[in-house]
Protein backbone atom coordinates (compact mmCIF):
# COMPACT_ATOMS: atom_id res chain seq x y z
CA UNK A 1 0.00 0.00 0.00
CA UNK A 2 1.56 3.18 -0.88
CA UNK A 3 2.17 6.50 1.57
CA UNK A 4 -0.54 9.07 1.68
CA UNK A 5 0.23 12.11 0.06
CA UNK A 6 -0.41 15.64 1.19
CA UNK A 7 -0.50 19.16 -0.22
CA UNK A 8 -0.31 22.54 2.07
CA UNK A 9 -1.19 25.65 0.45
CA UNK A 10 -0.11 28.42 2.24
CA UNK A 11 -1.42 31.83 2.60
CA UNK A 12 0.31 35.16 3.97
CA UNK A 13 3.10 35.86 6.03
CA UNK A 14 6.76 34.67 6.96
CA UNK A 15 5.34 33.26 9.62
CA UNK A 16 3.34 31.32 8.14
CA UNK A 17 5.49 30.22 5.98
CA UNK A 18 7.86 28.75 8.43
CA UNK A 19 4.92 27.07 9.91
CA UNK A 20 4.13 25.52 6.69
CA UNK A 21 8.02 24.03 6.77
CA UNK A 22 7.01 22.46 10.00
CA UNK A 23 3.57 20.99 9.10
CA UNK A 24 5.13 19.48 6.32
CA UNK A 25 7.79 18.09 8.78
CA UNK A 26 4.91 17.15 11.03
CA UNK A 27 2.89 14.92 8.34
CA UNK A 28 6.28 13.30 6.82
CA UNK A 29 7.29 11.91 10.13
CA UNK A 30 3.59 10.99 10.29
CA UNK A 31 4.21 8.57 7.34
CA UNK A 32 2.74 10.75 4.60
CA UNK A 33 4.80 11.80 1.37
CA UNK A 34 4.36 15.25 -0.57
CA UNK A 35 2.06 14.88 -3.29
CA UNK A 36 4.14 15.73 -6.93
CA UNK A 37 4.29 18.58 -8.61
CA UNK A 38 1.50 19.10 -10.83
CA UNK A 39 -0.98 17.14 -9.01
CA UNK A 40 -4.18 17.80 -10.11
CA UNK A 41 -6.36 19.44 -7.57
CA UNK A 42 -7.88 17.39 -5.35
CA UNK A 43 -5.73 14.65 -5.40
CA UNK A 44 -3.89 14.86 -2.63
CA UNK A 45 -5.00 12.40 0.07
CA UNK A 46 -4.64 15.27 2.31
CA UNK A 47 -4.75 19.26 1.53
CA UNK A 48 -4.06 21.72 4.47
CA UNK A 49 -4.81 25.18 4.25
CA UNK A 50 -2.75 27.36 6.26
CA UNK A 51 -4.58 30.64 6.68
CA UNK A 52 -4.35 34.33 6.95
CA UNK A 53 -6.82 36.38 8.44
CA UNK A 54 -5.22 39.86 7.72
CA UNK A 55 -5.52 40.09 3.41
CA UNK A 56 -8.75 41.00 2.48
CA UNK A 57 -11.17 38.88 1.59
CA UNK A 58 -9.31 36.02 3.29
CA UNK A 59 -12.33 34.30 4.48
CA UNK A 60 -14.33 34.18 0.96
CA UNK A 61 -11.06 32.80 -0.73
CA UNK A 62 -10.61 30.28 1.74
CA UNK A 63 -14.28 29.11 0.95
CA UNK A 64 -14.00 29.68 -2.27
CA UNK A 65 -11.23 27.28 -2.62
CA UNK A 66 -12.95 24.43 -0.09
CA UNK A 67 -16.30 25.23 -2.35
CA UNK A 68 -13.92 23.58 -5.33
CA UNK A 69 -12.98 20.72 -3.11
CA UNK A 70 -16.11 19.17 -1.96
CA UNK A 71 -17.45 17.40 -4.80
CA UNK A 72 -13.97 16.07 -4.64
CA UNK A 73 -14.21 14.85 -1.50
CA UNK A 74 -17.33 13.25 -1.94
CA UNK A 75 -15.62 11.38 -4.94
CA UNK A 76 -12.93 10.20 -2.36
CA UNK A 77 -14.52 9.04 0.82
CA UNK A 78 -10.89 8.99 2.03
CA UNK A 79 -9.15 12.35 1.07
CA UNK A 80 -9.41 14.61 4.28
CA UNK A 81 -8.66 18.29 4.41
CA UNK A 82 -7.69 20.79 7.14
CA UNK A 83 -7.30 24.48 8.33
CA UNK A 84 -5.21 25.84 10.27
CA UNK A 85 -3.29 29.43 11.07
CA UNK A 86 -4.91 32.46 11.84
CA UNK A 87 -8.05 32.45 9.99
CA UNK A 88 -8.93 29.37 11.85
CA UNK A 89 -8.22 30.60 14.78
CA UNK A 90 -10.40 33.82 14.34
CA UNK A 91 -13.40 31.63 12.66
CA UNK A 92 -13.17 28.61 14.82
CA UNK A 93 -16.19 26.39 14.46
CA UNK A 94 -17.67 28.71 11.95
CA UNK A 95 -15.40 27.07 9.20
CA UNK A 96 -17.18 23.77 9.95
CA UNK A 97 -20.70 24.97 9.65
CA UNK A 98 -19.74 26.82 6.12
CA UNK A 99 -17.65 23.53 5.18
CA UNK A 100 -19.02 20.77 7.14
CA UNK A 101 -16.69 18.33 4.92
CA UNK A 102 -13.92 19.78 6.56
CA UNK A 103 -12.16 17.13 8.66
CA UNK A 104 -9.84 19.19 10.83
CA UNK A 105 -9.75 22.91 12.00
CA UNK A 106 -6.45 23.71 14.00
CA UNK A 107 -5.09 27.15 15.10
CA UNK A 108 -1.68 28.85 15.70
CA UNK A 109 -0.84 27.42 18.85
CA UNK A 110 -1.47 23.81 18.22
CA UNK A 111 0.08 23.22 14.72
CA UNK A 112 1.97 20.31 16.28
CA UNK A 113 -1.69 18.28 16.89
CA UNK A 114 -2.44 18.12 13.19
CA UNK A 115 -1.26 14.77 12.54
CA UNK A 116 -3.28 13.27 15.45
CA UNK A 117 -6.05 15.44 15.14
CA UNK A 118 -6.33 13.87 10.97
CA UNK A 119 -6.54 10.58 12.46
CA UNK A 120 -9.04 11.53 15.11
CA UNK A 121 -11.03 13.01 12.24
CA UNK A 122 -10.67 9.40 10.48
CA UNK A 123 -11.33 7.09 13.08
CA UNK A 124 -14.54 9.39 14.90
CA UNK A 125 -15.92 9.72 10.92
CA UNK A 126 -16.21 13.50 12.76
CA UNK A 127 -14.35 16.90 12.35
CA UNK A 128 -11.92 17.83 15.14
CA UNK A 129 -11.87 21.18 15.65
CA UNK A 130 -9.30 21.78 18.18
CA UNK A 131 -7.86 25.51 19.47
CA UNK A 132 -5.54 26.40 21.64
CA UNK A 133 -5.48 29.33 23.33
CA UNK A 134 -1.89 29.62 24.40
CA UNK A 135 1.40 28.33 22.64
CA UNK A 136 1.72 24.67 23.29
CA UNK A 137 4.96 24.09 21.73
CA UNK A 138 7.53 26.87 20.16
CA UNK A 139 7.26 25.75 16.31
CA UNK A 140 10.80 25.98 16.42
CA UNK A 141 10.94 22.83 17.99
CA UNK A 142 8.77 20.70 16.21
CA UNK A 143 9.74 18.03 12.93
CA UNK A 144 10.33 20.38 9.50
CA UNK A 145 10.61 20.19 6.04
CA UNK A 146 12.95 23.10 4.47
CA UNK A 147 12.04 24.55 1.59
CA UNK A 148 15.43 25.50 0.58
CA UNK A 149 18.65 23.71 1.14
CA UNK A 150 21.24 27.09 1.57
CA UNK A 151 18.60 29.17 3.14
CA UNK A 152 16.02 29.37 6.29
CA UNK A 153 13.96 31.30 8.46
CA UNK A 154 14.44 30.88 12.08
CA UNK A 155 11.72 31.75 14.32
CA UNK A 156 13.33 33.84 18.07
CA UNK A 157 9.53 35.06 19.11
CA UNK A 158 6.22 34.47 18.49
CA UNK A 159 3.13 36.82 19.17
CA UNK A 160 2.82 40.62 19.81
CA UNK A 161 2.54 42.91 22.29
CA UNK A 162 2.10 45.77 20.14
CA UNK A 163 -2.15 47.54 19.83
CA UNK A 164 -1.85 49.05 16.48
CA UNK A 165 -5.97 49.86 15.66
CA UNK A 166 -5.66 48.22 11.61
CA UNK A 167 -4.11 44.92 13.29
CA UNK A 168 -5.83 41.31 14.30
CA UNK A 169 -2.61 39.36 14.75
CA UNK A 170 -2.13 40.31 18.58
CA UNK A 171 -5.72 38.67 19.03
CA UNK A 172 -4.68 35.50 16.95
CA UNK A 173 -1.39 35.06 17.72
CA UNK A 174 -1.37 35.83 21.37
CA UNK A 175 1.10 37.69 23.52
CA UNK A 176 5.03 37.93 22.75
CA UNK A 177 7.18 34.84 23.70
CA UNK A 178 10.34 34.26 23.44
CA UNK A 179 12.58 31.94 22.97
CA UNK A 180 15.71 30.68 24.86
CA UNK A 181 19.05 32.61 22.79
CA UNK A 182 20.85 29.32 23.58
CA UNK A 183 17.90 27.23 21.66
CA UNK A 184 18.25 29.64 18.92
CA UNK A 185 22.08 29.40 18.25
CA UNK A 186 21.52 25.44 18.35
CA UNK A 187 19.28 25.87 15.36
CA UNK A 188 21.33 28.24 13.95
CA UNK A 189 24.19 26.34 14.27
CA UNK A 190 22.59 22.48 13.07
CA UNK A 191 21.56 24.41 10.18
CA UNK A 192 25.08 25.68 9.17
CA UNK A 193 26.42 21.98 9.72
CA UNK A 194 23.68 21.26 7.10
CA UNK A 195 25.21 23.56 4.35
CA UNK A 196 22.64 27.31 5.05
CA UNK A 197 24.30 29.84 4.33
CA UNK A 198 21.70 32.77 5.29
CA UNK A 199 19.21 32.71 7.84
CA UNK A 200 16.35 35.30 8.64
CA UNK A 201 15.55 35.32 12.16
CA UNK A 202 11.97 35.93 12.41
CA UNK A 203 9.51 37.94 15.00
CA UNK A 204 6.19 39.56 14.95
CA UNK A 205 8.06 41.84 16.65
CA UNK A 206 11.52 40.81 16.19
CA UNK A 207 13.51 43.98 17.86
CA UNK A 208 11.35 43.50 20.44
CA UNK A 209 13.08 40.26 21.49
CA UNK A 210 13.93 40.03 25.29
CA UNK A 211 11.13 41.76 26.62
CA UNK A 212 9.87 38.82 28.51
CA UNK A 213 13.35 37.69 29.27
CA UNK A 214 13.97 41.58 30.96
CA UNK A 215 16.67 42.03 28.74
CA UNK A 216 16.50 45.08 26.28
CA UNK A 217 19.30 44.54 24.72
CA UNK A 218 18.55 40.62 23.90
CA UNK A 219 18.00 41.33 20.28
CA UNK A 220 21.60 43.31 19.75
CA UNK A 221 23.23 40.38 21.37
CA UNK A 222 21.71 37.83 19.28
CA UNK A 223 22.96 39.72 16.58
CA UNK A 224 25.98 39.61 17.47
CA UNK A 225 26.36 35.46 18.77
CA UNK A 226 25.23 34.82 14.71
CA UNK A 227 28.67 36.88 14.38
CA UNK A 228 30.60 33.94 15.93
CA UNK A 229 29.21 30.98 13.83
CA UNK A 230 31.02 29.72 11.67
CA UNK A 231 29.99 29.28 7.96
CA UNK A 232 27.37 31.64 8.59
CA UNK A 233 27.62 34.02 5.81
CA UNK A 234 24.60 36.30 5.70
CA UNK A 235 21.92 36.96 8.73
CA UNK A 236 18.91 38.98 7.91
CA UNK A 237 15.96 39.82 10.03
CA UNK A 238 11.95 41.11 10.01
CA UNK A 239 10.57 42.73 11.02
CA UNK A 240 11.25 45.37 13.44
CA UNK A 241 8.96 47.96 14.94
CA UNK A 242 10.40 51.94 15.37
CA UNK A 243 9.78 51.62 19.01
CA UNK A 244 11.95 48.93 20.00
CA UNK A 245 14.57 49.77 17.34
CA UNK A 246 17.84 51.38 19.69
CA UNK A 247 21.21 52.51 19.03
CA UNK A 248 22.33 48.60 20.30
CA UNK A 249 20.87 47.14 16.98
CA UNK A 250 22.19 49.95 14.96
CA UNK A 251 25.60 49.26 16.53
CA UNK A 252 25.34 45.42 16.14
CA UNK A 253 24.17 45.77 12.60
CA UNK A 254 26.91 47.88 11.76
CA UNK A 255 29.66 45.74 13.40
CA UNK A 256 29.30 42.18 12.87
CA UNK A 257 30.34 41.53 9.67
CA UNK A 258 27.63 38.52 8.63
CA UNK A 259 24.60 40.78 9.40
CA UNK A 260 23.57 42.32 6.24
CA UNK A 261 22.86 46.31 5.62
CA UNK A 262 19.30 45.55 4.85
CA UNK A 263 16.25 47.31 7.01
CA UNK A 264 12.98 46.54 6.68
CA UNK A 265 11.02 48.73 9.33
CA UNK A 266 7.38 49.92 8.42
CA UNK A 267 6.49 53.49 8.50
CA UNK A 268 2.78 52.40 8.21
CA UNK A 269 2.16 56.53 8.08
CA UNK A 270 3.63 59.81 7.96
CA UNK A 271 1.81 61.77 9.87
CA UNK A 272 1.77 62.32 13.92
CA UNK A 273 -2.19 62.48 14.25
CA UNK A 274 -2.74 59.14 12.06
CA UNK A 275 0.30 57.06 13.61
CA UNK A 276 -1.83 58.41 17.31
CA UNK A 277 -4.68 56.79 15.52
CA UNK A 278 -3.36 53.41 14.72
CA UNK A 279 -2.28 53.13 17.95
CA UNK A 280 1.76 53.49 16.46
CA UNK A 281 4.28 54.61 19.57
CA UNK A 282 6.23 56.72 17.26
CA UNK A 283 5.87 59.30 15.49
CA UNK A 284 7.33 60.93 12.04
CA UNK A 285 10.57 62.57 13.97
CA UNK A 286 11.53 59.35 15.81
CA UNK A 287 11.26 57.40 12.69
CA UNK A 288 13.51 59.78 10.33
CA UNK A 289 16.09 60.01 13.36
CA UNK A 290 16.32 56.18 12.91
CA UNK A 291 16.62 56.54 9.19
CA UNK A 292 19.99 59.00 9.76
CA UNK A 293 20.94 56.91 12.67
CA UNK A 294 21.00 53.48 10.70
CA UNK A 295 22.50 55.76 7.41
CA UNK A 296 25.13 57.75 9.52
CA UNK A 297 26.89 53.96 11.02
CA UNK A 298 25.88 52.20 7.50
CA UNK A 299 25.94 54.43 4.45
CA UNK A 300 24.95 51.43 2.17
CA UNK A 301 21.88 50.35 4.22
CA UNK A 302 19.11 49.42 1.77
CA UNK A 303 15.53 50.33 3.79
CA UNK A 304 12.37 49.12 2.97
CA UNK A 305 9.28 49.84 4.64
CA UNK A 306 5.63 49.73 4.70
CA UNK A 307 2.42 52.16 4.00
CA UNK A 308 -0.66 52.54 4.69
CA UNK A 309 -2.70 55.00 2.57
CA UNK A 310 -6.45 56.17 2.94
CA UNK A 311 -6.37 55.38 7.04
CA UNK A 312 -9.91 56.85 8.43
CA UNK A 313 -9.78 60.46 9.06
CA UNK A 314 -6.34 60.72 7.15
CA UNK A 315 -6.69 64.59 5.50
CA UNK A 316 -4.86 65.51 2.27
CA UNK A 317 -2.04 67.18 5.18
CA UNK A 318 -1.82 64.03 6.53
CA UNK A 319 -1.08 62.48 3.55
CA UNK A 320 1.62 64.82 2.20
CA UNK A 321 3.46 63.93 5.59
CA UNK A 322 3.90 60.56 4.28
CA UNK A 323 5.05 61.36 1.13
CA UNK A 324 7.68 64.61 3.13
CA UNK A 325 8.79 60.95 4.92
CA UNK A 326 9.25 58.98 1.74
CA UNK A 327 11.20 61.89 -0.11
CA UNK A 328 13.47 61.92 3.15
CA UNK A 329 13.75 58.40 4.02
CA UNK A 330 14.70 57.69 -0.04
CA UNK A 331 13.15 53.84 0.69
CA UNK A 332 14.82 51.65 -1.80
CA UNK A 333 11.55 50.18 -1.74
CA UNK A 334 8.23 49.93 -0.17
CA UNK A 335 4.91 48.26 0.30
CA UNK A 336 1.80 50.76 -0.16
CA UNK A 337 -1.24 49.41 0.76
CA UNK A 338 -4.86 50.66 0.37
CA UNK A 339 -6.31 50.73 3.58
CA UNK A 340 -9.34 48.69 3.68
CA UNK A 341 -11.48 47.83 6.90
CA UNK A 342 -10.22 44.10 8.77
CA UNK A 343 -13.04 42.53 10.94
CA UNK A 344 -12.34 42.87 14.36
CA UNK A 345 -10.04 45.36 14.69
CA UNK A 346 -10.72 48.90 16.15
CA UNK A 347 -10.13 50.88 12.85
CA UNK A 348 -12.95 49.19 10.96
CA UNK A 349 -15.85 51.10 13.21
CA UNK A 350 -13.70 54.52 13.00
CA UNK A 351 -15.52 57.61 11.75
CA UNK A 352 -13.84 59.23 9.30
CA UNK A 353 -13.60 56.10 6.48
CA UNK A 354 -12.05 57.75 3.07
CA UNK A 355 -14.08 57.08 -0.11
CA UNK A 356 -12.44 54.95 -2.28
CA UNK A 357 -11.79 57.25 -5.09
CA UNK A 358 -9.45 59.19 -2.80
CA UNK A 359 -7.38 56.76 -1.29
CA UNK A 360 -7.08 55.51 -4.80
CA UNK A 361 -6.11 58.67 -6.17
CA UNK A 362 -3.57 59.00 -3.03
CA UNK A 363 -1.90 55.90 -3.55
CA UNK A 364 -0.97 55.99 -7.07
CA UNK A 365 1.01 59.68 -6.20
CA UNK A 366 2.58 57.58 -3.55
CA UNK A 367 3.36 54.58 -5.42
CA UNK A 368 4.74 56.79 -8.58
CA UNK A 369 7.01 58.77 -6.33
CA UNK A 370 8.23 55.73 -4.73
CA UNK A 371 9.26 54.53 -8.25
CA UNK A 372 11.10 57.46 -9.15
CA UNK A 373 13.07 57.01 -5.71
CA UNK A 374 13.64 53.28 -6.19
CA UNK A 375 14.53 53.45 -9.72
CA UNK A 376 17.34 56.51 -8.50
CA UNK A 377 18.31 54.53 -5.62
CA UNK A 378 18.98 51.26 -7.66
CA UNK A 379 20.96 53.75 -9.85
CA UNK A 380 23.72 54.60 -7.52
CA UNK A 381 24.43 50.93 -7.63
CA UNK A 382 25.40 50.94 -11.58
CA UNK A 383 29.48 50.19 -11.39
CA UNK A 384 29.36 48.80 -8.03
CA UNK A 385 30.86 45.20 -7.59
CA UNK A 386 28.96 42.75 -5.45
CA UNK A 387 28.74 39.67 -4.29
CA UNK A 388 25.71 37.52 -5.71
CA UNK A 389 24.16 34.88 -3.80
CA UNK A 390 22.60 32.84 -6.64
CA UNK A 391 18.83 32.40 -5.71
CA UNK A 392 16.31 29.25 -7.00
CA UNK A 393 13.69 31.10 -9.01
CA UNK A 394 14.02 34.72 -8.47
CA UNK A 395 14.42 34.97 -12.33
CA UNK A 396 10.97 34.01 -14.39
CA UNK A 397 12.98 34.91 -17.70
CA UNK A 398 16.44 33.61 -16.81
CA UNK A 399 15.75 30.29 -19.08
CA UNK A 400 15.07 33.10 -22.01
CA UNK A 401 17.76 35.54 -21.02
CA UNK A 402 20.32 32.86 -20.51
CA UNK A 403 20.64 34.56 -16.86
CA UNK A 404 21.09 34.06 -13.29
CA UNK A 405 19.79 35.84 -10.70
CA UNK A 406 20.03 35.98 -6.88
CA UNK A 407 20.42 38.66 -3.64
CA UNK A 408 22.98 41.33 -3.19
CA UNK A 409 24.05 41.72 0.36
CA UNK A 410 21.65 44.36 0.77
CA UNK A 411 18.57 42.09 -0.77
CA UNK A 412 18.30 43.82 -4.23
CA UNK A 413 17.48 41.16 -6.74
CA UNK A 414 20.36 40.94 -9.26
CA UNK A 415 19.86 38.92 -12.94
CA UNK A 416 24.00 38.69 -14.21
CA UNK A 417 24.88 36.64 -17.20
CA UNK A 418 25.13 33.09 -16.82
CA UNK A 419 29.39 32.33 -16.13
CA UNK A 420 30.90 29.54 -18.15
CA UNK A 421 31.10 27.13 -15.06
CA UNK A 422 28.42 25.22 -13.24
CA UNK A 423 26.86 27.32 -10.66
CA UNK A 424 24.58 26.15 -8.30
CA UNK A 425 21.89 28.24 -5.94
CA UNK A 426 23.46 29.25 -2.84
CA UNK A 427 27.15 29.59 -4.47
CA UNK A 428 28.51 33.08 -4.61
CA UNK A 429 29.22 35.14 -8.22
CA UNK A 430 31.02 38.38 -8.08
CA UNK A 431 29.61 40.93 -10.68
CA UNK A 432 30.04 44.41 -11.68
CA UNK A 433 26.75 45.94 -11.90
CA UNK A 434 25.40 47.93 -15.70
CA UNK A 435 22.13 48.64 -15.47
CA UNK A 436 19.39 49.68 -12.90
CA UNK A 437 15.64 48.98 -13.50
CA UNK A 438 13.03 50.43 -10.20
CA UNK A 439 12.80 46.76 -9.05
CA UNK A 440 16.21 45.10 -9.70
CA UNK A 441 19.65 45.60 -11.24
CA UNK A 442 21.27 43.73 -14.16
CA UNK A 443 25.27 42.74 -14.91
CA UNK A 444 25.33 42.40 -18.32
CA UNK A 445 29.30 41.48 -18.64
CA UNK A 446 30.81 38.26 -17.79
CA UNK A 447 31.12 37.10 -14.00
CA UNK A 448 34.47 38.52 -11.87
CA UNK A 449 34.30 35.45 -9.87
CA UNK A 450 32.28 32.13 -9.08
CA UNK A 451 32.92 30.87 -5.26
CA UNK A 452 31.35 27.42 -4.99
CA UNK A 453 30.13 26.90 -1.59
CA UNK A 454 28.98 24.02 1.03
CA UNK A 455 25.02 26.20 0.65
CA UNK A 456 25.83 24.92 -2.70
CA UNK A 457 27.06 21.62 -2.30
CA UNK A 458 23.63 21.18 0.33
CA UNK A 459 21.32 22.57 -2.85
CA UNK A 460 22.84 19.68 -4.95
CA UNK A 461 22.83 16.85 -3.06
CA UNK A 462 18.92 17.68 -1.80
CA UNK A 463 18.18 17.86 -5.71
CA UNK A 464 20.39 14.63 -6.40
CA UNK A 465 18.28 12.35 -4.07
CA UNK A 466 15.59 10.53 -5.30
CA UNK A 467 12.36 12.57 -6.70
CA UNK A 468 9.98 10.28 -4.83
CA UNK A 469 9.38 12.80 -2.23
CA UNK A 470 7.64 15.25 -4.69
CA UNK A 471 7.43 18.42 -5.12
CA UNK A 472 7.50 21.64 -3.10
CA UNK A 473 4.64 22.65 -0.59
CA UNK A 474 2.06 24.56 -2.66
CA UNK A 475 2.54 27.97 -1.49
CA UNK A 476 0.71 31.21 -1.88
CA UNK A 477 2.49 34.46 -0.54
CA UNK A 478 5.44 35.17 0.02
CA UNK A 479 7.69 32.93 -2.33
CA UNK A 480 9.86 30.33 -0.49
CA UNK A 481 13.90 30.42 -1.18
CA UNK A 482 16.73 33.11 0.51
CA UNK A 483 17.99 34.95 -0.55
CA UNK A 484 14.11 36.06 -0.22
CA UNK A 485 12.51 38.91 -1.80
CA UNK A 486 10.55 40.59 1.33
CA UNK A 487 7.01 39.40 1.06
CA UNK A 488 4.55 41.96 0.48
CA UNK A 489 3.44 43.05 4.16
CA UNK A 490 -0.72 43.39 4.17
CA UNK A 491 -0.91 46.72 5.86
CA UNK A 492 -0.19 45.63 9.67
CA UNK A 493 2.94 44.61 11.33
CA UNK A 494 4.70 43.75 8.07
CA UNK A 495 5.27 40.28 9.05
CA UNK A 496 1.56 39.82 9.30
Amino acid sequence: MSAKTYEVRTYGCQMNVHDSERLSGLLEDAGYVRAPEGTPEGDADVVVFNTCAVRENADNKLYGNLGRLAPMKTKRPGMQIAVGGCLAQKDRDTIVTRAPWVDVVFGTHNIGKLPVLLERARVQEEAQVEIAESLEAFPSTLPTRRESAYAAWVSISVGCNNTCTFCIVPALRGKEKDRRPGDILAEVEALVAEGVSEITLLGQNVNAYGSDMGDREAFSKLLRACGQIEGLERVRFTSPHPRDFTDDVIAAMAETPNVMHQLHMPLQSGSDPVLKAMRRSYRQERFLGIIEKVRAAMPDAAISTDIIVGFPGETEEDFEQTMHVVREARFANAFTFQYSKRPGTPAATMEGQIPKEVVQARYERLVALQEEISWDENKKQVGRTLEIMVAEGEGRKDGATHRLSGRAPDNRLVHFTKPDEDVRPGDVVTVEITYAAPHHLLAEGPAKGVRRTRAGDAWEKRNAAPADKGAGVMLGLPGIGVPAPLPAPTGGCSIV
